[in-house]
């Protein structure tokens, strides 16, 4: 049987519920979801594998046999990531970050990768012009932070460090805390993902889902299959009706997530959209 490990959404649990009696696939339950990305990327744990975009992106980079099944597990708004203390008079706006303190949970976890991107874009801040603090190591080994970044030390958490005054600003993940002494630092910035959306025409995307390469020859036919149950599962499950499925659908958040972490030096090589589904034949 094929290793499965995916994470509880709505249109992932149908999917579990619609293979839970197929004799190829077994799912694996990992929590946190993205506990499974490193062990993928490292050791080829699962056969297929939910995964960060950047992390997919930087393992396709240091040749890692992997190929991404073209759907979107997760997409959402990056700007809403982005939090202060709500005290903190000296961040009106992003534009104010440059020169601050932001911690991110690791400098490649995509939300990260977005944010800089935007930042960048927007206001012309270049990644080097923040200090950065990171928690925890990149899903892929052979990738190290870049000097400008540092790590908290041992035991320290992200809003015990933002209270604590050592971070001006932090990015958060799924789990954003609505605490009163929170705000974000876009004044409106659910007001920003739409104008992101209308500038460039999509959602961001998270996660994703990878596949081993050696199952393009060895289990073609299982893979099929699981493809064809993810395209149902995604269209019958209101909640997931607006993530990108297919190669055309997924190919603006790749080309972008490409130029950013390019222009943010997180790759070893330049790389291409057709360098990213190297390997995926046709039908998926």
């Amino acid at each position: 049987m094929l290793s499965v490990a995916i994470g509880n959404y709505p249109h992932t649990r149908l999917l579990k519920e619609r293979l839970a009696s197929s004799k190829d696939f077994t799912f694996v339950e990992v929590s946190p979801i993205t506990k499974a990305f490193a062990q993928m990327v490292r050791q080829g744990t699962y056969d297929i594998s939910e995964m960060a975009l950047v992390t997919f992106l930087q393992a396709k980079a240091y040749g890692k046999p992997l190929v991404l099944i073209p759907a979107a597990v997760a997409a959402r708004s990056q700007e809403i990531s982005l939090i202060k203390l709500a005290r903190n008079d000296s961040i009106k706006g992003p534009a104010d970050l440059k020169g601050k303190r932001i911690g991110v949970r690791a400098y490649s976890q995509t939300t990260g990768a977005w944010v800089r991107g935007i930042l960048t874009e927007n206001f012309g801040i270049a990644p080097e012009q923040i200090r950065w603090t990171t928690f925890e190591d990149p899903h892929v080994a052979e990738y190290s932070d870049p000097p400008f970044a540092t790590r908290a030390k041992p035991g320290s958490a992200l809003l015990d460090m933002l209270r604590g005054g050592e971070l001006d600003a932090i990015i958060v993940g799924n789990d954003k805390p609505s605490d009163a002494d929170l705000a974000d630092v876009y004044p409106d910035a659910e007001g920003a993902g739409r104008e992101f959306s209308r500038k460039h025409g999509f959602v961001p995307v998270n996660h994703v889902i990878v596949a081993k390469q050696s199952l393009i020859d060895t289990r073609r036919d299982a893979l099929m299959a699981f493809w064809d149950a993810v395209k149902a599962a995604w269209k019958d499950t209101p909640s997931a009706k607006d993530l990108p499925i297919g190669r055309a659908a997924i190919a603006p958040s790749v080309r972008l997530a490409l130029d950013y972490i390019s222009a943010q030096s997180m790759l070893p090589r330049p790389m291409t959209e057709a360098d990213v589904w190297a390997g995926l034949p046709d039908g998926f």
